[in-house]
């Protein structure tokens, strides 16, 4: 089966082991693999308080990319959707061949593969075409359906059976067209709605109500031949409101607002939460609860409502709908935290953003977006940082760019925009950037969040750098003037040298660095950077293994399979580079392919890493593993564990309490307690080895079989 990855099915070659099939596209005698979609959370069946969401992808390219355009269904973004792959055995398109006699029907399954009943079936004829000809570099891989055959008359009848009786869904229609302006008709228990194209692609929401058995009957009529075709559907049945306007972390330049929302599913009114504090406006305490209505929008801003003399310039705001309905026992159904943001009266967004580099020395143009209500602007340029920010005077300008002159390599530069507004100066904040040549890419990357306890700082050296001096501490303007005699000052490094281990940090604290280089005797003052750290310790974020086998660095000379072991099924990495995986991620640029076959008289797959840092597991208060794994509904549900052990003795196994968890095809969170490999003899202030499989180790039935399994983020976290 193809891979699944966050927004495509993609095959990539497999190092040492045989690849199940290349292309995209698998034919079996007639009949075709469909790659469709399909996501649900909480619940199926009748339940009302469930959340339900069916994706329906009927083409793609090679990668699925441009599927629907920008504005398509793959960018449909309800929180819970997961993509899925299954077959269709009523399908026999091959080039350009009608499909098989209707009625057709699709099985919608779960991400884990199961039937929960709901089936879309086409009533009526439909067009396909799959992997033939000239439609290749029109459609892609997979099958079309274009209903209709084109013909405005003769419009393709369909149905989805299987739903909540009598509630209220958004069905979102996608279409897609070799020719811009093509329509597709869609009516849906009696909703009526168009979907025109452009050469992307297009889409378009109905919420449409099924009938007393749970039915959704609809037809789809195309206006153009061979040109457009019904490239997706999504049915969601959702609870929780939705589809926040203004849209969520939107800016408004204005004192007020109007705030609506979709509504969910089953929601008689709705409580509304309004605040600037996003934990309170979570929780639903002190004055955040602005009442229960019926109407679907709230206005803020104005005398006799919420803030009545005004929303305040450089405040974010947050919000929640949360949706009731007395009747139901599972109401309320508690929304999502949204925010929006009026503008500050200070000159923000610079550009060159703040603290990073800047790339034309020549013509250098510095621009930035105008404080709320702002006039005039004065802009403050230098390379010293108390010369900018002390500055009181210069000449105001109508505009919102300025040009310093050529700049000089390898510098810091410092700028200050203040803000008139015909009532008031609002001085701005000193932003600075450097030109090439200087020292930069700090890492952890400056403002970086959730960084790791134990952090080892580094940075490229500037192209005259003799040596370093690291300054690092917990206030931002301290750090900026401290000198070799302050006790920011954390010492002398050579060049070719450029990190500093900054040892345990504080769990939750912000922390300023600076990196000075030193030339000549000469010193030139770094920028200050900060991060934030979180409650963890790293184990392996995979960000660091690169495709040069030749030093060592690929991820399968760290991660040890089964590559010459008999009795090991396991494959890190892919054949070819690159190694790790950069499509299917968790966070950051890569995760690690475990590619597993327990077949053939092998029972167990394992990946295990012989562990440098951290090996002290009791260290900083850390009482869990965690780790973040993928699989594919393709997978053979073999059971997953993990294991620790010490440079001698048996190494301690945990295994997932769900056995077929090497199914599901999301990203799922797996936090392990230490004290469960402490129980079975482990000595945690030393651990000296890390392992991940699937099979007969974990101590549970295993079928046998083979799949794909995706890891990544694996941390030690604090209770």
């Amino acid at each position: 089966m193809p891979v699944e990855d966050n927004e495509c099915f993609s095959v990539k070659p497999k190092r040492r082991f045989t690849t199940l099939f290349e292309g995209g596209i698998i034919m079996r005698g007639k009949i075709l693999v469909l790659l469709a979609a399909l996501a649900m959370t909480v619940g199926f069946g009748v339940s009302v308080a469930s959340e339900q969401i069916w994706k329906v992808d009927f083409q793609g390219d090679e990668n699925h990319n441009n599927t629907y355009g920008q504005n398509g269904p793959r960018d449909y973004t309800e929180p819970g959707v997961y993509w899925n792959i299954f077959e269709v055995a009523g399908f026999s398109a091959v080039g350009n061949t009608n499909v098989s006699t209707p009625p057709t029907s699709l099985k919608l399954l779960d991400t884990e593969g199961n039937d929960h009943g709901v089936t879309l079936t086409l009533l009526t004829d439909a067009w396909g075409w799959a992997n033939e000809g000239t439609l290749d570099d029109l459609w892609g891989d997979y099958l079309i359906i274009l209903n209709a055959h084109g013909a405005i008359s003769d419009p393709t009848d369909w149905e989805i059976t299987g739903l909540t009786p009598n509630t209220q869904c958004e069905l979102t229609y996608a279409h897609r067209a070799n020719i811009a302006s093509r329509g597709i008709n869609f009516v849906a228990n009696g909703v009526e709605t168009t979907v025109i194209s452009t050469s992307d692609g297009y889409m378009a929401t109905a919420l449409v109500t099924t009938d007393s058995s749970g039915k959704i009957a609809g037809t789809a009529d195309s206006d153009g031949y061979n040109e457009g075709c019904w490239a997706g559907l999504v049915i969601a049945i959702i609870p929780t409101a939705r589809h926040p306007q203004p849209a969520d972390g939107a800016i408004i330049a204005d004192t007020w607002v109007t705030l609506s929302w979709t509504p969910g599913s089953f929601a008689v009114s709705h409580d509304v939460y309004l605040g600037d504090n996003f934990d309170d406006v979570g929780d639903g305490v002190a004055d955040t609860f602005r009442g229960n209505q019926t109407s679907t929008f709230y206005v803020a801003g104005f005398p006799g409502f919420a803030y009545p003399d005004g929303l305040v310039p450089g405040t974010t705001y947050y919000w929640r709908i949360d949706e009731v309905d007395d009747a139901d026992p599972d109401s309320p159904w508690k929304g999502d935290v949204w925010s929006f943001s009026i503008p500050p009266k200070t000159a923000y967004s610079p550009d060159p953003a703040d603290g990073t580099e800047i790339a034309d020395v020549n013509a250098p143009i510095l621009s930035w977006t105008a404080g709320f209500g702002a006039k005039l602007h004065t802009v403050y340029f230098g390379d010293d940082f108390d010369t900018v920010s002390n500055a009181v005077s210069g000449m105001p300008s109508g505009l919102t760019t300025y040009n310093p002159g050529p700049l000089e390599l390898e510098k810091v530069y410092y700028w200050r925009v203040d803000e008139f507004d015909a009532v008031e100066t609002h001085k701005g904040d000193v932003w600075t950037f450097t030109t090439p040549g200087a020292v930069g890419s700090p890492q952890p990357a400056n403002g970086a969040t959730d960084v790791a306890m134990a952090a080892v700082l580094s940075w490229t050296a500037a192209d005259n750098a003799a040596s370093h001096e690291v300054y690092l501490g917990l206030e931002k303007n301290v750090v900026r003037s401290a000198d070799t005699a302050s006790p920011e000052y954390k010492g002398f490094k050579a060049l070719g040298a450029e990190s500093f281990d900054a040892g345990l940090l504080e769990p939750d604290t912000t922390y300023y660095w600076r990196v000075d280089e030193v030339s000549n005797g000469n010193t030139v003052k770094g920028l200050v950077w900060s991060f934030t750290v979180g409650n963890h310790l790293l184990v392996d974020d995979f960000e660091s293994y690169t495709d040069d086998d030749p030093k060592n660095q690929a991820i399968w000379q760290s991660w040890i399979d089964g590559f010459g072991i008999a009795d090991n099924g396991a494959q890190v990495g892919s054949l070819l580079p690159p190694y790790a995986e950069q499509t299917i991620v968790h966070s950051g640029l890569q995760s690690m392919p475990l590619l597993y076959v327990n077949e053939a008289g092998v029972t167990n797959s394992e990946a295990a890493l012989t562990l440098t840092e951290p090996r002290d597991w009791t260290q900083a208060g850390v009482a869990e593993l965690s780790l973040w794994f993928r699989g594919d509904s393709a997978n053979a549900a073999e059971p997953l564990y993990v294991s620790a052990a010490n440079s001698a003795g048996a190494p301690a196994v945990v295994a997932h309490n769900d056995a077929a968890v090497a199914a599901s095809g999301r990203w799922t969170q797996w936090r392990v307690p230490l004290q469960a490999f402490a129980d079975q003899g482990i000595t945690l202030s030393n651990v000296d080895k890390l392992a991940i499989g699937l099979g007969s180790k974990a101590g549970m039935a295993a079928v046998g079989g083979s799949g794909t399994m995706y890891i990544d983020d694996i941390r030690l976290y604090r209770p």
